[in-house]
């Protein structure tokens, strides 16, 4: 049994959602907000969805805790799904409470009738080293919900790439205009009034030191927590109309063509915000819809990305951590509640060495001084020198792959060929 089950049939409609999902709330889909990214035509790539025999491969699962089909740990193969299996599958990885999944046959999941335009939320470029080539050579697209997320999540390995030669590219979702200032030297009158600008100067800084070659905003709000006043509004993230969050990112993807996509899981009992809901929402229907010529010509040529990955907090990096702490005579800041909550070590597929690169994740979260405290015992509370060698690694659920590739891995770009 593939992880990439064949997915529920909600009659092409890949908007239609439970009453209530799991994860606690029933996902909006009544705002639309149609914006086009402006596209760069590129190189003509072949559909897999159209090339016979193509092969296209799922993880092989293994089942985990309450059912939960997931890739587990192991030297194993992925295997070829027959082009028909192609046609009909996505990663729809079942967890132990029931999500909505991404529903519908890849031709016709979104063949309802579009809203018309409004003229709110345009993605935009931010910044860029220089013009896009026809085709990269190598390319890793990361997909975060807020200013920071870029920083917490994957810096080093995205660092690591780029030292490499990779064109690395970032899409933020929303703009964070609802986060907290978390660095008392930062809560002051003219910060709190223009929230907004300073979270875009502050991503832009940690984006140069990340290395990322561009930066675009995909054009939403934040959407802030469940049931308060920013999670109402037409433009939060969570409430806009999710073919067109999709059709945005199938712009960024066919401008870009990135081989590689990380994104966040399935899963996301820990820490449910709105907005790293929507990110997932969005990401695998825009991986599979990129390469189908049929979806959406106005976005530009069709290119299919080869592998999806989500990031992840192994309960291994904080356990370690958290004994370092023990072990210094240091208080530490993980407390009981991060050994209970659910963890996905189980599920680790790829593990990336971020030795050289690690203090460039904590530069970044520097860069985002509204929301870092630069006295924070979670982030600095260990001396640099030592904390770079307690979990010099970052680690990923390889979800969706159209290559071949043996697992366990420790390269984003295992079995893609150069």
């Amino acid at each position: 049994m593939p992880v990439g089950t064949p997915l529920i049939d909600n009659g092409g409609d890949v908007s239609a959602p439970s009453q209530v999902n799991a994860r606690g709330m029933a996902p909006p889909f009544d705002q639309a907000v149609v914006v086009r990214a402006k596209v760069v035509p590129r190189m003509t790539a072949p559909s897999v969805l159209d090339t016979p025999g193509r092969p296209v491969v799922d993880v092989e699962p293994v089942f985990c805790r309450g059912g939960a089909v997931a890739p587990g740990c192991g030297s194993r193969r992925v295997r070829p799904l027959l082009p028909q299996e192609a046609r009909t599958t996505a990663l729809a990885t079942t967890t132990a409470t029931a999500h909505r999944r991404v529903v519908g046959r890849i031709g016709s999941r979104l063949g309802r009738t579009r809203r018309p335009p409004t003229a709110t939320g345009d993605p935009t470029i931010l910044r860029t080293t220089g013009s896009v080539p026809a085709v990269a050579d190598r390319c890793l697209l990361s997909v975060h919900a807020h200013p920071d997320d870029e920083a917490s999540k994957g810096a080093s390995t995205v660092a690591r790439y780029k030292s490499e030669g990779v064109r690395a590219v970032l899409v933020t979702c929303t703009g964070g205009e609802e986060g907290e200032i978390l660095n008392p030297a930062m809560d002051r009158p003219e910060v709190r009034a223009d929230l907004a600008a300073v979270r875009r100067q502050e991503l832009e800084r940690a984006a140069a030191l990340i290395g990322y070659d561009e930066l675009v905003l995909l054009g939403y709000r934040d959407s802030g927590m469940p049931d308060s006043e920013a999670n109402a509004r037409p433009d939060a993230f969570a409430n806009a109309d999710l073919d067109e969050a999709i059709g945005r990112l199938v712009a960024i993807i066919r401008r870009e063509r990135p081989q590689v996509i990380l994104t966040y899981g399935d899963d996301q009992q820990g820490y449910p915000h709105p907005d790293h809901l929507r990110v997932h929402d969005i990401s695998l229907p825009a991986f599979e819809l990129a390469g189908d010529p049929s979806y959406r010509p106005d976005l530009g040529e069709p290119f299919t990305p080869l592998k999806l990955y989500y990031s992840v907090w192994t309960r291994a990096r904080v356990l370690a951590m958290h004994e370092k702490f023990v072990e210094l005579g240091l208080e530490s800041p993980f407390g009981e509640d991060w050994f209970t909550r659910p963890h996905h070590d189980d599920r680790v597929t790829t593990v990336i060495d971020i030795g050289p690169w690690y203090d460039v994740r904590l530069e970044a979260l520097l860069a985002h001084a509204t929301q870092v405290d630069p006295d924070s015992a979670f982030w600095f509370g260990l001396p640099r020198d030592i904390a770079r060698t307690i979990h010099p690694v970052e680690e990923y659920i390889l979800a969706r792959s159209l290559v071949d590739t043996e697992l366990p891995e420790t390269d984003l770009f295992a079995g893609i060929e150069a």
